[in-house]
């Protein structure tokens, strides 16, 4: 089961589908973003994925799916492709860059619903390939 959620969370992304990300999530998500604070709730998930819509169209590929036997937690490696679309506070200016970027995501799953997420990429390669 830990392994659908995981997988149905990264479909959902690939098909831009906010709520079904949202539907994979437990209500009080932690949300721990790459190079950023830590998001309580689906509230903040939902506002994050808006925000990041609006900046940047990606896509996943290459996924691993890694689930611990007793599928309380898991992880994904994966490469974000994708373009930059406007420009994100604090970040370069966007020009409609294309980027492709190693990533991987850490999970911890209650229930059937993912309880935690964190994120990580490297900014600098991802800020080197937009510049």
């Amino acid at each position: 089961m830990s392994r659908d959620t995981i997988e149905r969370y990264f479909d959902a992304f690939n098909r831009n589908d906010i709520a079904g990300m949202l539907d994979c999530l437990d209500e009080q998500v932690a949300h721990h973003v790459n190079e950023g604070s830590v998001r309580v709730g689906r509230e903040a998930f939902h506002a994050f994925c808006a925000h990041m819509g609006r900046c940047y169209d990606e896509s996943v590929t290459e996924l691993v799916v890694f689930v611990a036997e007793d599928g309380a937690r898991g992880a994904a490696e994966y490469m974000v492709n994708g373009t930059y679309l406007q420009t994100d506070a604090g970040l370069p200016e966007a020009r409609g860059e294309g980027y492709r970027l190693p990533a991987g995501s850490f999970f911890s799953l209650e229930d059937g619903k993912i309880s935690r997420v964190v994120t990580y990429y490297n900014l600098s390669d991802w800020i080197a390939q937009v510049s």
